[in-house]
């Protein structure tokens, strides 16, 4: 069972691995701004040092996904319960994988961790369920739009104002000096490591208080295999999201994806020190979006589809790990 356990959590973390790590860099591989290996490179280094740098930011969050607060103590320690929720969790994460879907782990950790309990016939805390998990999930992807909006439009009225120094890539004619443009997009590159970093730094905590719970490995052992395997993940199944993400939900221009990611790196960051599980997915989805609209560029039918594989994650993971 032990064993059992230890090698599902970390099947939970090389789906989170494949469905999330390319969500820092969706907008410089849509607008261009590098190719996908690129990209690829970028984003799974800077996972791998939020990883690893998650020991020491979020360590509120290691204790949050073990499940103490929501089940019974007893439970939450029993490998049964861990094996339970890596398996319906990660299930649930790769299958939105392999279909393109930019879901969030997050959720599915939340969902499975409910479905186990009520299985069990414990009782859970629904106060701890809707306050300390689902209230930050629910929030802030609306957060990110409204913010991704609000910002890409005060970036566009400025662009108006001096159109050589903002507009160029945002869809007009009208071309960067060469020194200006590669700034942008160094700055635009920076961003998308800045989301990787802080998505690793919120993400790995919560697939660590699984391997934990195997009893077989230290926390800075837990952490590390946790962040290795999530990097695995990351570098060979990332593609089909990625492309979701990149070219489906909407065209993005560089300054539209400096704004989005902007709002999901300062967001992301925010809540891993406050402890919030809040999902990088959402958020960066948002932001997207949020900007997309303000652009006028939004493909409203993959964003449907997107927002429909989000309903569906809680409930699937709850039936499958109970």
């Amino acid at each position: 069972m032990i064993i059992a356990l230890f090698a599902m959590a970390l099947f939970l973390a090389f789906s989170n691995g494949a469905n999330d790590n390319f969500k820092g860099f969706a907008t410089s591989w849509g607008s261009a701004t590098l190719s996908y290996r690129a990209a690829l490179v970028l984003c799974t280094l800077a996972t791998g040092a939020g990883g690893l740098a998650s020991l020491y930011l979020a360590d509120g969050l290691l204790v949050q996904f073990s499940g103490r607060g929501l089940v019974p103590d007893e439970l939450a320690g029993s490998a049964r319960f861990g094996l339970a929720v890596a398996t319906g969790a990660g299930a649930t994460v790769m299958l939105a994988t392999r279909l393109g879907f930019p879901i969030s782990t997050t959720h599915a950790l939340v969902g499975a961790l409910a479905g186990t309990g009520l299985a069990s016939g414990s009782p859970v805390s629904w106060n701890a369920l809707g306050g300390g998990f689902m209230l930050p999930l629910l929030v802030s992807p609306l957060l990110a739009a409204m913010a991704g909006l609000i910002l890409f439009a005060i970036a566009n009225r400025a662009a108006r104002a001096k159109p050589r120094a903002v507009l160029a890539g945002t869809g007009s004619d009208i071309e960067l000096p060469q020194g200006s443009q590669a700034f942008r997009d160094g700055f635009h590159i920076l961003t998308g490591v800045a989301i990787c970093f802080a998505r690793a730094v919120n993400d790995t905590p919560k697939l660590a208080a699984l391997t934990l719970g195997a009893g077989v490995v230290s926390v800075s052992g837990s952490i590390l295999a946790t962040t290795l395997t999530m990097v695995a993940g990351g570098w060979l199944l990332s593609r089909r999201v990625a492309e979701t993400m990149s070219l489906k939900i909407s065209e993005i221009a560089p300054a539209q994806g400096i704004a989005a990611n902007l709002v999901t790196a300062t967001l992301v960051l925010f809540a891993s020190k406050a402890g919030l599980p809040v999902s990088t997915t959402h958020v960066s989805v948002g932001s997207i979006i949020g900007t997309g609209a303000a652009a006028g560029r939004l493909d409203l039918s993959t964003v449907s589809s997107v927002l429909m594989s989000w309903l569906l994650t809680l409930p699937c993971a709850a039936l499958l790990a109970g």
